[in-house]
Formats: C-alpha cells, structure tokens, sequence
C-alpha cells in the first residue's frame, strides 16, 4: 500500500468526520494555531515542539494529539505516530472513525498482519462503501490476509550476491542484461562534493560487467562519454543484442552534452543510443510521442524491437506522485503515442520497474496497488490470447518482503532474475543479486541465435537488413541491421516451430535460413554465420524456405514469404535474369526424380510469373540428384540435397 500518502490523506479527510477535540486552555489553543502554521510550511520540528507543549497543559486536547501524529507521519516516524493514534482512540473511539483506518495502515506497514486485518474489518463495517477509503481498507484487508498465508506457504529461494566485480561501496540498481547473458549494465550512485560540476550531491552513472569464461562476472567500468555526463542517467534497457540502448535522463536543464540547441519535455525524458563496434552514438531525446511534461523512466524494450515499455510519473494536487506503466509501438518507422496499460494492470497504487521479457509475453512490474505484502511487491502478467494483460500475480514471499521490491530483471533463458536490495550481509548500500525463479514466476521458452554477417568473397562485415518471420503465422518477429563494424547479429527465437531468417545488403543476393526448433533438446541458443553472394553472374542462393511435401510440387503456403523476397529482388533489380534450379536426394528411381525436380522449379517460375516478372527473366531447370552438396548418407545431408535454388545468368 501507499502507506504515507493514504495515511496523510486519511487524516486530512479525518478532521471533516472528527468529534469536538477542542480545548479550553486559551494558552494551549494558542500553541496549537501557531503549530499548524508550522505545519502549512513544513517546519515540522517547530510544529512537534508546540503540540507537545499544548498536550502538556491539556492531556485530552486531541485535536492537538491528532495533529501530532501526522506530523511524525511527515517526519516518517512511523512508531510514535502509531502511539499517539492509539491515544486519541482510547481517549475518544468516536472522535474520528478514519482513525481506525489509520491505526490499521500503521500496523500495515509495520508487517503486523494480524493487528492490521482486524482493524481493516471494522473499518469497513462502519465506512461508506462508495468511499475511496472504503477500498483502501478493502485491498488493506486482503493484502494482509495474503500476506499471512504467503508467509506459511514460501515459494522456492535462492539468491546470492553478484560479488565485488559487479557491486561496490555504493549503491547499485536498475540492472539490464543481453539475450545470450554475456553483457550486464546497471547503475551506480557516486557520490560527489557540492560545488563540483555535478548538480547534486551524488550522480548515477552506468556501468558495464562482461561474463568470462568461467562464467563469473567481470570488473565493472564505466563507459564514460557519451553515455555518462554530468547529468544523472539510469535505468536502461537493451536490445536483445545489446545494440540499442534506451535509458533515462534527469535534471535535464539545457540538455547540456546531449544537445545545446533542445531543451527536454520533462523533468526526466527517455533517450536512445546505437552501438556500433565498442562505440556509442551521440543519445537522443526519443521525441514527444513518448516524452511529456512529467516525468519517463525505467524503460523496457521488447525483444521485436516494436514496443517499448516504461514509467510516467504525475503530480496530483496535492503534490504527491502517481507512476503507471505507459507503452508505445513502432508503427511505420516512428513510436506512437504512448498510452497507459489498463486497469488491472495500473492499479489506483503506484507502479515502478516494469520489465518486458525477450519472449514478448511475459510482464513484470512492481506495485504497492495490487495485493501484496506491505510496500512494493514484484508481479507477473502474462499475454492472453487475445493479446490483453492477464490479472497480476504476486510472486509470493520471501522474494516479496514488507519491504520495497524492484530492480527486477529476468534473464533471457527464464532460470533466474537479477534483483536490487539493501539487504544484510552485501558489498555495500544497494547491490544486485542473483535470484533463482520458481516455476510459477518463469516466462516461456526461448532461445537465440547469433552470429556475423560478411561478404563471402572478401570476409567484410556487413551491416546487412535481417528479418526473422514465423513461418506459421507470417508474422515477423524481429528485424533490425546487423552491427556496422562487426556484422555481429542476435536475435531471440520465442517459442514456435518454425522459422525463417533472412539477411539482406545492397549489393548483394540475399540469404535465407530456415530453424525448426526443438525445445525438448533444451538448447540454450544457435550459432550461425552468414556469408552473402555479391550479385554478380554465377552467385547463387539456397532457397531455404520453399517448401513442398514428400513427392509433390505444389507449393506450401508458407512458401510465399521466401518468394515474395525473391520477386521484390528482380523487381529492384530489372536487369537480373536468373535461373531457377530444383535438386533431390538419391532416393528412389533417378528418372522420377529429375521430372519432381523440374516441376518444382517450374511451381516457383510459375508464382512469379503470377506476381508480375516477366518470364523472359526467367529460365528453370531439374538437376534430379545429379549435383548433391552434402553426403545421401545420412538424414541431415539429403535433407540438404532436397533444395530450390536460383542462380544469376545475367546481370
């Protein structure tokens, strides 16, 4: 729960409900006007002062007691707030009924379950049932009765600190680790002297760890610039192939290094950088669509690179602040407007760290608005079929406490979470630990598959354009272009059967790949390395993802998606003429097998002929089982005989 700010409001709209708690000791009404004037202009110690002397000359004066424990309220003493409630309520159970309510949160937050539920209970025997505090108490109630049943009832827990590599003296959060858990960023607190460039007292910065061989994390460093300025920046999210960055930018004045020339939307706004090599690009403001004049943080980028999930915080007038999760798509190259997540995801709480996984179906977040055990709790939902948000589920306790959780990130193969605490025992103030996931808490399946891509000729790298496409549905489910300085790739692969990987450059025939996945096998990721054919007379490409059933030459519809590549090609390139060529393996009679690869070439000739290309480009010819390019000895190798090709023969 919101346990400060519903308790401020509880006893602010307790003073239009309370009973006469007046006095008629002229001297101690005195010193309590002079306290709520204190009070008005946040001298809180002033205001303490004057309360207590007013008590002592009138120990039933309960205007001023319940005054008093709002101010420790302010002061976040919580204890002593608790008491003098107590004393207002033994002194007068009709004064204020709110109290009630109040007394409760107070137990609340002190994780005392059992006090708390009773009072809840009766608060809401008495509350009007339209009222907000009515469900206040109503979520208090069943928070606690939750939180009794979850302690007797532990979800699996083993979590270990990431070590003197990683964490530090100061305070560490907000971690972000790559699909193949070989990269791991996070933030840093340091703190600073005033009068230093910095703007406050301390600054966050970003830091790296790399996994070594041994599969320890190694000595963090800072990246510096352009990423780390004077300025505060966190929370980041990448891509799955750590080459975009999305993170958070604060106090953001004139922009300083990220651009003199524009000022932010807000007080935090959201920037992006691209990695290429070892270098990171000068960020930028990702725009209005998702920027506004509150404030965006902790981000979460989808593994499509389509959606990107984060946190807007707004000012209500009472000054006090509401995070929700807000999303935003791309749509024809540029980020939509950003809009909230529903309502039984945002909660009438607060929610903080929400978290994508790379399987695109699995959300995590933080709230103190969903029934929990006390502050914020960590959550699940997951996508349904109609592509909505399930109901959030609690993770259940111990990894949720009567303490703050967030700083919550699931790594890639779903076995295990990197999460922030203060807990007893770490390096130093914040640190980040390893947290093994229960099976209730896991996400689905999913592995990747990385590699290069290069010229086959000269072995240059090539930022070459990738797709990945489910075959079964024709979806696709990622694209974006390999890195520039090392035509490195990686891309997750969620659960499906099915896929086909295309890789494209100017210039050059494009490449085509085609993984039917076994997730039994339980293989972590894929490798592949990708050379592409300069365009030119002789270059030739495997059609790996035209398919035909056994013995038969009608095209499968999920063929389309590899010829409609293959007729955008000739369309962009008038001048190619190609021939078409279909190969067996050498099972079966050598004869039938030369006219089913013939006729399958013909089925590809004939579809685009159908889609506009001019036939005089086009030859085809069935090679039967006369040029194998692997052994017939073994399933694998005729499986790679059993190939469409095409090939230029003029250019």
């Amino acid at each position: 729960m919101r346990i400060l700010l519903t308790l401020l409001l509880l006893f602010s709209a307790g003073l239009g409900w309370a009973q006469d708690g007046t006095t008629s000791d002229k001297k101690a009404q005195k010193l309590y006007d002079l306290a709520k004037e204190d009070y008005r202009w946040n001298r809180w110690e002033g205001a303490e002062i004057k309360l207590t002397s007013a008590i002592e000359r009138d120990d039933n004066y309960l205007d001023a007691m319940n005054l008093l424990a709002e101010v420790y309220i302010k002061m976040n003493r919580l204890d002593e707030s608790k008491e003098w409630t107590k004393r207002v309520i033994e002194k007068n159970p009709n004064y204020s009924p709110n109290l009630i309510l109040i007394l409760a949160a107070l137990e609340h937050h002190g994780s005392n379950y059992s006090l708390a539920l009773p009072l809840y209970l009766q608060y809401l025997k008495i509350a009007p049932p339209e009222s907000s505090n009515y469900q206040a108490a109503k979520l208090g109630a069943a928070s606690c009765e939750y939180a009794e049943w979850a302690m007797k009832n532990p979800v699996e827990y083993d979590i270990s600190n990431l070590g003197e590599n990683v964490n530090s003296e100061h305070d560490e959060y907000f971690p972000a680790l790559t699909a193949d858990e070989g990269l791991l960023m996070f933030t840093r607190a340091v703190p600073v002297e005033r009068g230093t460039y910095f703007l406050n007292d301390r600054n966050e910065d970003f830091f790296f760890s790399e996994k070594t061989e041994n599969d320890t994390w190694g000595q963090s460093y800072n990246p510096g610039g352009p990423l780390n300025t004077q300025f505060n920046e966190g929370a980041p999210t990448l891509s799955p192939d750590g080459k975009y960055l999305i993170f958070t930018a604060c106090d953001l004045g004139d922009m300083g290094s990220y651009g003199p020339d524009k000022k932010g939307f807000g007080r935090c706004d959201l920037f992006v950088s691209v990695r290429q090599g070892t270098r990171w690009s000068k960020p930028v403001n990702m725009g209005s669509t998702i920027n506004s004049k509150h404030w965006e943080s902790q981000p979460s980028f989808s593994s499509d690179g389509k959606t990107i999930y984060f946190i807007r915080g707004k000012y209500d007038r009472y000054g006090d602040q509401h995070t929700d999760i807000y999303v935003s798509e791309m749509v024809n190259g540029r980020w939509s407007q950003a809009k909230p997540l529903p309502k039984n995801i945002n909660s009438d709480g607060g929610e903080e760290s929400v978290f994508i996984h790379p399987d695109n179906q699995t959300l995590y977040f933080s709230s103190d608005g969903h029934i929990g055990l006390g502050k914020m709790d960590i959550f699940i939902s997951r996508r349904q079929p109609d592509g909505s948000w399930g109901d959030p589920e609690n993770l259940g306790y111990p990894i949720n406490t009567s303490d703050h959780e967030n700083s919550f990130h699931v790594s890639a193969s779903g076995d295990y979470a990197i999460i922030a605490s203060d807990r007893e025992g770490g390096v130093g103030g914040m640190d980040l630990y390893k947290l093994k996931l229960p099976e209730s808490a896991k996400p689905q399946k999913i592995t990747y598959l990385k590699g290069k891509i290069k010229d086959a000729g000269t072995g240059k790298p090539l930022e070459a354009f990738f797709q990945l496409i489910d075959l079964n549905s024709g979806d696709t489910v990622v694209q974006a272009l390999a890195d520039k300085k090392t035509g490195d790739f990686l891309v997750v692969l969620p659960a499906s059967e099915q896929y086909a990987l295309s890789a494209e450059h100017d210039g050059y025939l494009f490449h085509s790949e085609n993984f039917e996945l076994d997730f039994s096998k339980s293989l972590s990721h894929y490798k592949k390395n990708i050379e592409l054919q300069p365009m030119v007379t002789g270059s030739a490409v495997v059609l790996k993802n035209v398919f035909f059933d056994s013995d038969k030459f009608e095209l499968k519809p999920k063929s389309k998606t590899e010829l409609d590549r293959l007729a955008q090609l000739l369309k962009s390139n008038p001048e190619l003429k190609i021939e078409i060529a279909g190969h067996t393996d050498n099972q079966g009679n050598a004869g039938a097998n030369q006219v089913l690869s013939q006729n399958r070439a013909q089925a590809v000739r004939d579809f685009l002929v159908r889609v506009g290309i001019d036939e005089a480009r086009l030859t085809y010819k069935g090679y039967g089982q006369t040029e194998p390019i692997a052994t017939n000895e073994t399933d694998e190798g005729r499986q790679q005989n059993r190939r469409t090709e095409f090939r230029i023969i003029e250019k």
